[in-house]
């Protein structure tokens, strides 16, 4: 083998060293720290047919969720309990998936579809856009503390 070619393959060889070394390429890394950013509380209040609804959202660390609502009727009354939801989650790069095991403290069955799909992106480093394709809707999470009830 002449000089040139053993050159070459040096050469090679320390080209894909530095790339064996890497555990996460930057897209993965990108999506590590994306997941990092949604675990934690998260609140999403808005009005619907004259009806305040909060919905608490808590992403564990764990890859599981649980998930509150809440309603406060028009006249201002007491506020009632919605639906509460748990399961497990994931981030895709793209999506905030939630795959539900149980609603309202029973395992999920048909005709019930468990699983909520967002495509997500950060409007800040508080709060986050969600948007739903299939349903054509777009919701805003806001950071919320711990412990925070719907």
């Amino acid at each position: 083998m002449g000089a040139v070619m053993q050159r070459r393959r040096f050469v090679v060889c320390l080209a894909a060293c530095p790339l064996a070394a890497c555990d996460n390429t930057p897209s993965e890394e990108k999506n590590e720290s994306t997941r990092e950013r949604l675990v934690g509380t998260w609140l999403r209040a808005y009005d619907e047919h004259g009806t305040r609804v909060r919905r608490v959202l808590v992403l564990d660390d764990n890859g599981t969720f649980q998930e509150a609502s809440s309603i406060l009727p028009a006249d201002g009354l007491v506020a009632q309990s919605l639906a509460s939801g748990s399961g497990d989650w994931l981030f895709d790069g793209t999506n905030l998936k939630r795959h539900y095991r149980l609603i309202n403290g029973k395992a999920t069955a048909a005709p019930i579809v468990p699983f909520a799909t967002f495509e997500i992106r950060f409007s800040s480093r508080t709060e986050f856009i969600g948007l739903d394709r299939v349903r054509r809707l777009e919701v805003v999470y806001e950071r919320a503390p711990d412990g925070t009830e719907p």
